[in-house]
């Protein structure tokens, strides 16, 4: 007896397979565009987040910095730590607007201007990049003068024409709103 195998249950190599499923459907244009326009909102909050938390702009309007910035330049700082250290720039507010100025004492130390330039614990200072002479400012604070604990005694690189702490006295820590990270040149904007 010769027997036929049964053929008719399983699917020969010529026939079609046809699969159970449907095929997934495209995302429609206006899906993309939805998505695309969440993800550019989450990437502006997160952008505004950091800029309001974390980092600050400012843009220079005020010459007490001069020569390192100038005029229309955007200065960077970073708001989160407070801890600075001697030669460090940090932006402050006086009298609502906010300006610079570089850090020469802290909370302690004695600061002294004489006819021989700045003091700071007894010891002149040699200071790079300042060409102006170091000198009291009329109507401004008195010398000698010890900084208060948890404040900074700043100073601008421009000391003929700069708002700094021989003018509005010690800035306590809490009330700058950061240290310089960086500075970009802007001209004619």
């Amino acid at each position: 007896m010769s027997k036929k195998a049964d053929t008719s249950a399983r699917p020969s190599s010529t026939q079609e397979i046809k699969p159970s499923q449907k095929p997934a459907t495209q995302p429609s244009l206006l899906h993309d565009l939805l998505l695309l326009f969440a993800q550019i909102a989450a990437i502006a909050l997160g952008a505004v987040v950091l800029f309001s938390f974390v980092f600050g702009l400012m843009r220079v309007t005020d010459p007490s910095m001069e020569p390192s910035f100038r005029d229309g330049d955007l200065v960077l700082f970073y708001r989160i730590d407070k801890r600075y250290d001697a030669r460090d720039v940090v932006v402050f507010e006086h009298n609502g607007l906010p300006t610079s100025g570089r850090v020469v004492a802290q909370g302690g130390d004695t600061v002294n201007i004489d006819s021989q330039g700045l003091l700071v614990n007894g010891a002149y200072q040699q200071e790079q990049g300042i060409t102006d002479e170091t000198t009291q400012v009329a109507d401004g604070v008195t010398f000698p003068l010890t900084v208060p604990e948890g404040s900074v005694f700043v100073l601008g690189d421009n000391r003929d024409e700069a708002v700094d702490s021989r003018i509005v006295g010690c800035v306590p820590k809490d009330q700058t709103l950061g240290k310089v990270i960086g500075m970009f040149r802007r001209r004619g904007f």
